[in-house]
């Protein structure tokens, strides 16, 4: 496949070089100090799986720099959501389709502003992954999985076409008849992760194991699951304490990736996290204070660390 991968960070840069070794046309969109070492070394990941690193030059940066693509990858930060899916509009055949693995349940809303719906396919994905250093991507543990479906007629061949370029580069992969459900079922997991260790400021062993902030974990992922189902998103009403007791297996270092931005003074994507249930829970008239209060508490935060007054 002609593969076009927007962002090439933890989650692009993982899986394109993963598709780039299958010998799959691969083209990063990238920028800054991350751009040059890609367009000098090519990139580098480093995964308990095994290294693997792509040819140099194989990064633009630009979308309008992509030349011919069966399928486009959308995975830079949610921020950059709206401003990608403007190039992509301006730049590529209005047909060519194109999946997002970015967190939450906001981002194709987003991208069909400025996209045709019927070029749409919903995409998630489980990894941890992070950039290095310009050029190098770390993988965390060996979990590496898609998931990504179709939701209009036409988008079978493309859906089935990517399936198999991911079984041959290694990727665990699938295509769901739901795919919507199973994105949302990742943001209530996602959204009580980010809040809690964030908020708290530690890792998910501290959180689930004194008594309030456990509380606090399950009640911020039980006002997600009210959003999803009042969204129409058939998920148990049990579903938070699955994902409670989920979240007990889970290593007691592990933190979010929210976390980690803060404590580095860098930009949230709380907006779209806890904030992004509370404005969907307004718009349903669906209670969601935990989330509300998060979001509220890390707002000062929103776009890096603040200047003292």
């Amino acid at each position: 496949m002609r593969i076009a991968i927007v962002g090439a960070g933890g989650v692009g840069g993982y899986f394109g070089a993963r598709l780039a070794a299958a010998g799959h046309e691969v083209t990063f969109v990238a920028r800054g100090r991350h751009l040059e070492a890609v367009r000098r070394s090519g990139l580098l990941v480093r995964s308990p799986l095994g290294d693997v690193r792509t040819s140099p030059g194989s990064v633009v940066e630009s979308v309008a720099d992509v030349d011919g693509t069966d399928l486009v990858v959308v995975a830079v930060k949610l921020w950059d959501t709206e401003d990608v899916a403007r190039q992509l509009a301006a730049s590529k055949p209005a047909g060519t389709p194109v999946v997002s693995l970015q967190n939450g349940v906001h981002k194709d809303t987003v991208l069909a502003r400025h996209l045709p719906a019927e070029s749409l396919l919903g995409g998630t994905c489980f990894i941890s992954a992070f950039i290095e250093e310009p050029g190098v991507v770390r993988h965390n543990g060996t979990l590496q999985r898609m998931v990504f479906g179709t939701r209009h007629p036409g988008q079978e061949a493309v859906a089935r076409q990517f399936l198999q370029a991911c079984a041959e580069a290694g990727i665990d992969a699938e295509v769901s008849e739901d795919v919507d459900r199973v994105i949302w079922e990742k943001y209530v997991f996602l959204v009580g992760h980010s809040a809690t260790t964030t908020a708290v400021r530690r890792p998910i062993g501290v959180v689930r194991s004194h008594e309030r902030t456990r509380v606090l974990l399950r009640e911020v992922m039980a006002e997600a699951v009210a959003v999803a189902r009042a969204s129409g998103i058939a998920l148990a009403e049990d579903f938070a304490e699955r994902q409670l007791a989920f979240c007990d297996t889970l290593p007691a270092d592990m933190t979010s990736s929210m976390h980690n931005d803060l404590e580095h003074g860098h930009r949230l994507e709380l907006p779209w996290l806890s904030g992004g249930v509370a404005d969907l829970a307004d718009e349903l008239g669906v209670p969601a204070p935990r989330n509300r209060t998060v979001a509220d508490i890390l707002s000062p935060y929103v776009d890096g660390a603040p200047a003292d007054s």
